[in-house]
């Protein structure tokens, strides 16, 4: 019988630029007594990432510019180095409007406010993305396995919202070790119907499954997904992006 497990790695210390997260996660799997399985999954929150990798900025040391300070009084005064931030993460404004800002980051992700993140950041201060997601993902791989012998797929997740539905999910922004995508078009369904648009977002589910048990305030950053037999590949984050050709939703 198939079955999927989720295991929390608590206990991880406040991270702080510079710290080594596959260094971490590893003292973590020792304190708990788990052994990696190579099948294992490793599912990491972006935020331990970004701080580890110091993309944390000071909001008083940014100077809005006058693009900023517009965009700031059209959107009900939202804090202009806040909006200076974001206009420097992203690559083009998609919308606006209630004090939001929805771009396309540098890394291709569509996205509120460029994915920078005020909570459990400190006053006055903002924490970015991680400059490469998926470079991090395989950073994480690479340390794990040289403290392990063992190379677990790795994805780092960060909280996004979904067009047409309420609430959020995780996705995965990083990936490493895997294919993060299943590709059934070409295939048969079981009565001889060929598939011609079946395309699974396999890590994107991992992630909204880790972070049942992530939560937003269960202090849990890391977790092992086990149980799922993963297709090996040198997988990447931007192998989730819809190209812009095939995106019905944005002007091209």
């Amino acid at each position: 019988m198939a079955r999927l497990e989720i295991i929390a790695l608590e206990g991880l210390p406040q991270v702080q630029p510079g710290d080594s997260v596959g260094e971490l996660i590893v003292e973590a799997l020792v304190r708990a007594q788990l052994v990696l399985e190579p099948s294992d999954i490793l599912v990491v929150a972006q935020k331990i990432v970004s701080k580890a990798e110091g993309q944390m900025r000071v909001l008083n040391d940014v100077v809005p510019s006058l693009k900023a300070l517009q965009l700031s009084r059209e959107l009900e005064d939202k804090d202009p180095r806040l909006v200076e931030l974001i206009l420097q993460e992203s690559q083009r404004i998609i919308r606006t409007g209630r004090q939001t800002i929805i771009v396309e980051t540098h890394h291709g992700l569509i996205c509120a406010n460029a994915g920078i993140d005020l909570s459990n950041t400190g006053i006055d201060r903002a924490l970015l993305l991680p400059k490469d997601p998926d470079a991090s993902a395989r950073g994480v791989r690479e340390e794990v396995k040289r403290r392990t012998d063992v190379s677990p797929g790795v994805i780092i997740t960060d909280t996004f919202g979904r067009p047409w539905r309420l609430g959020t999910t995780d996705i995965a922004i990083g990936v490493a070790g895997f294919n993060p995508v299943l590709d059934y078009r070409g295939r048969k369904d079981r009565f001889g119907y060929e598939l011609r648009a079946s395309i699974t977002a396999v890590a994107d589910q991992i992630a909204g499954a880790a972070e049942l048990v992530m939560g937003k305030t269960h202090d849990v950053p890391a977790v092992i997904l086990r149980g799922y037999d993963a297709e090996p590949g040198a997988g990447s984050g931007r192998d989730l992006l819809r190209p812009i050709e095939d995106d019905l939703f944005r002007d091209r």
